[in-house]
């Protein structure tokens, strides 16, 4: 029943924008926050930001690989007390650095979003200019089926792009 009501909600709203000459746009968020100059600048910076965490990774986790395959090859000549230290050894190493690899994807994410929250903001002003200016009647962001005269994203982009 809703979803009828939504639906004619939609049905008579298209015939009063369409009687009325509404003007009505779309943007894409997701191309925004790829395409755009700030979103590729701030994907840079971040990435420059965690290359020292992710190569401290990339470097334990091939010393672990290193270790464990020493530890393959000696083992047999191995006591069974020596074997059992080692592998908790190794499954140490191994969880401190699922820890480690996990704390780095949270940290990243987190940055990354912290980032992209100020292009959103700056993607809306930008949005609201261009509604003000072209006289759009209503802005509508990730529809699920749009025109592709009424996808106003690369305006946006480009409105990003200049300040």
């Amino acid at each position: 029943m809703i979803v009828l009501s939504f639906l004619t909600f939609a049905m008579a709203f298209g015939h009063v924008a369409h009687a009325q000459g509404s003007k009505i746009g779309f943007v894409n968020t997701e191309r925004i926050l790829r395409d755009s100059a700030p979103a590729k600048a701030a994907q840079t910076k971040i990435e420059a930001e965690f290359k020292k965490r992710e190569e401290e990774i990339q470097r334990l986790g091939n010393n672990l690989r290193t270790a464990a395959q020493k530890f393959e090859k000696d083992a047999p000549v191995l006591s069974e007390s020596d074997r059992n230290k080692r592998q908790r050894e190794l499954a140490n190493i191994d969880a401190d650095l699922q820890r480690k690899r996990r704390e780095l994807q949270e940290d990243f994410n987190r940055r990354r979003n912290e980032e992209f929250a100020t292009i959103i903001e700056r993607a809306n002003a930008a949005i609201k200019r261009i509604a003000e200016k072209d006289d759009y009647d209503m802005i509508l962001q990730d529809a699920v089926t749009v025109n592709p005269r009424a996808d106003i994203t690369d305006k946006v982009i480009q409105a990003l792009g200049t300040k």
